[in-house]
Formats: structure tokens, sequence, C-alpha cells
């Protein structure tokens, strides 16, 4: 039976921060709803001391950005870049299109659609997150999406050069210097100076996961995203540091980041708890990430691989880093997570920034209904029919029609009446409760 060496925060005390951030950001939409452009230049004013002329890049203001950028930083952020749209490219190829004569004379298919707008939300207050702008931006464009809107939030009374370098070679068509709940919502609801999209994307704080929430539905959005979270589910044959430094990596995120780990050894619990204390001494973000460790950080200290098994999937982690002897048998069966990051030469910094897999991911276990971002969830996929003989409609029309009637549909039974009359020369009576008969 799983045992907990250490607990978290209870999930009352998470539901209370939730419903405090609900309330404002009701607030905050609806204020962008009812004054557009003025609101959403006082929210930037409140937040981020932040009103410049035009919150819009111009070309010249990106060309100005990405000559602050040095060299080696666009070397990196191109690099990281092919592997992100090498990937995605990959998983777009996957997606094909289908048309079958499903019996003689009637024709089905769907087409892979591309949303037509998206706005891409890049975090990057307290980190700017220059790798979002890849998962996002780019990702979006392999897509096919013809209008991509990109915005961040101003860093250091700015566009953030790295940021905006990222968003540009990804392939955004408008980038905006805008951040937090003014930045979805003017980008959602739109202004008279921003057009509105169809769909919103990235990470984000608290408050921008709740506006994306509230939006939903007037707009599509990638996932609902909380704080992030990473798991490790490790055995003996890994050590305290590594186990350590995996969990304080993505703790360092926010005060609210649950880190975790299951395992089968408890000398390896005891080993990490030594060794977090250590890090916690020398770690430059060691204030956050002591923070989140104390309020969010969990040990599982579990008796055999399937009850590991058993404790992840309850967790449903956005981040789920595998090192033990057998990690195929995590890769097998697990269903309920972000991502996998299978043995100790992986981890989920590669994931986050480099290796090529998208980085927004399901938190608060929706990885029990859903998938993270990719190429695909900027795609919607439609269905056409066609009938292309009259003994084929006829046919047809004879099960719907009887079909229909079963459910009380009668206009529905007319539909497939009028074509067994037309297309199949019988004389079937108008729909007063009668349906086509063998």
């Amino acid at each position: 039976m799983a045992v907990i060496l250490k607990a978290s925060k209870s999930q009352s005390d998470r539901q209370d921060d939730d419903v405090k951030v609900r309330s404002i950001v009701e607030g905050l939409l609806n204020d962008i709803e009812t004054n557009g452009d003025r609101a959403v230049r006082a929210l930037s004013e409140k937040f981020d001391n932040w009103s410049p002329e035009s919150f819009l890049l111009s070309e010249n203001d990106i060309e100005a950005a990405m000559a602050k950028v040095s060299a080696q930083d666009l070397a990196d952020i191109k690099f990281a870049q092919k592997q992100v749209r090498s990937f995605a490219e990959k998983q777009r190829a996957s997606m094909l299109d289908v048309e079958v004569e499903t019996m003689p004379g009637v024709v089905l298919g769907h087409k892979h659609i591309p949303v037509n707008s998206v706005g891409c939300y890049v975090p990057g207050g307290k980190y700017p997150m220059v790798a979002s702008a890849h998962m996002s931006v780019l990702t979006a464009k392999v897509a096919g999406v013809k209008r991509v809107v990109a915005a961040a939030p101003p860093f250091k009374g700015g566009a953030h050069p790295a940021i905006v370098a990222a968003m540009h070679l990804g392939g955004a068509d408008e980038i905006l210097v805008l951040g937090g709940t003014q930045a979805v919502g003017a980008m959602a609801i739109g202004t008279e100076t921003i057009a509105p999209v169809d769909m919103l994307v990235g990470p984000g704080n608290a408050f921008v996961a709740e506006a994306k929430r509230q939006l939903y539905g007037r707009v599509g959005i990638d996932l609902f995203a909380g704080p992030t979270e990473t798991c490790v589910i490790a055995d003996d044959t890994v050590d305290g540091e590594l186990v350590a430094t995996d969990l304080l990596g993505q703790a360092e995120h926010g005060t609210n980041s649950p880190a975790v780990l299951i395992t089968d050894s408890r000398q390896l619990a005891e080993d990490t708890l030594k060794e977090i204390d250590r890090l916690l001494d020398i770690l430059p973000t060691a204030e956050v990430a002591r923070q989140s460790w104390q309020d969010y950080g969990e040990i599982i200290l579990c008796e055999s691989l399937e009850e590991m098994l058993e404790q992840s999937e309850i967790l449903a982690s956005e981040h789920v880093q595998v090192m033990t002897r057998d990690d195929d048998y995590f890769l097998d069966n697990m269903t309920a997570y972000g991502a996998l990051f299978l043995g100790p030469r992986t981890n989920v910094a590669y994931g986050d920034k480099v290796i090529g897999t998208n980085h927004t991911l399901p938190t608060k276990k929706a990885g029990r209904y859903t998938g993270g971002l990719w190429v695909g969830k900027f795609i919607k996929t439609h269905t056409y029919q066609r009938v292309l003989t009259d003994e084929a409609s006829a046919l047809v029309g004879e099960y719907c029609s009887r079909l229909c009637m079963l459910e009380g549909f009668a206009g529905h039974a007319e539909q497939a009446n009028v074509r067994v009359r037309r297309y199949g020369g019988r004389n079937v009576p108008y729909a007063t409760g009668a349906a086509v008969k063998s």
C-alpha cells in the first residue's frame, strides 16, 4: 500500500485560490468587452506599467528588437525551432484526408482544415519564456493557420528582444507587447484596433489560464492549463541528486507548482529529501522553489511497479519523468499524463526548451481526456458526403425514413421520402406519420 512520506497542500486550499482568481478575471473580461481599447490600455498600465503608442509592433520595431539578440542566442533559437518544426511537420503528414465509397454510390470523406486565426500567448513576466513562441506560433504555421497573432508582456519596459525574435522567426503575422488577461481578452474579444481570433493557445499564469477557461466557447482553446506539474517515477537505479534536481527544476516555475516523487525505494526518497535541502541552499531560484516544494511537493512510497503506475495514473501529471529498470512498462501502460520523459538521459527541460515535442501540456488531471498542444490542435476535421446514383439515394432513403419515424421526426422522414419518390420511382405518401415500408 502506498505511503505518503511528504504531503502537499490540501485540495480544498487549492480550490479556494481558484475561486479568487475566477472572480477577478470575470470582471476584467467584462471591462474589455464593454470598453475595448480603453480597458486594455488601463489594465496594461495597472498591471504592467505599460502604455505605448501602439501595442502592435511595426516591422521597424521587430527589426530593432532582433538586432539586440546576440548571434549565439539567435542560433540557439533557430536550432530549437528546427527541432519543433521537424516534429510538427511529421505530425501534420500523419493527418490524412479520407474519401471512401462505403457502399455502391455512397461516398463519405473528411478534410483537415486549419483554423483561420489564432492568438498565441507567450509568458514573459517573471521568466521570458522564449520557447513558448516556438511551441505555439511555429506549430500553428506548420498546421497552415493563415493569421497568427502573438502576444507577450513587456519585459523591463519594452518588448523582450529574444521573444520577439522567436515569434518573428516562427512566422507570427502580428506581434503585440501586451500581457496577462488583457492580452488574451483582447485577442479573443477584439477591440477597435485588435481583430479577434478564432482560437487561443499558450501557457500563462493563473489569471491567463482562467481567462482562457472563461473565453472557451467564444473561441477555441488548446487546453485548460494550470501551474506547471512534474512527477518523477524512480527506483534505486538513480540517485537522490538526479531526482532532486529534476523536481526542483520544475518547482522553480512558481510557488504553486506541484512536484511529486513516486518511488519504491525508501533510501532514494530519503536521499532525495537531503539533496533538495542541499540544492535549495545554492539554487538561484530557491526562494520560489522552496515555497513550491513546501506547499506542493510530495513523496509517495510504493511497494511495486504496479503500485507506482497506479499512483501516477491518479495524479495524471503534466510532466512524468520515468527512471527505472523497466521504463517501457510505464510507456506501455500509462494512459493519463501530459508528456513522458523516459530514462535518466532525458528530462523535462529538454522537452520544455529544445528537443522538439511541444511543451504546452494538460494540467490538473486533464491528461485523463486530452493530450497537449500539437499541430492537430490547430486543425478541424470536417466531414462530407456525396450520393452518386439514384439507386443509392433511394436505398438509403428507405432506411432513413423508417429510422426518422422511429424517433418521431416526420420532417426528417420527408427529406428521405421525397428522394425515394424522385429517385426510386416509388409512390411514397407524404410524411403524415407514414414511412417507407419494405
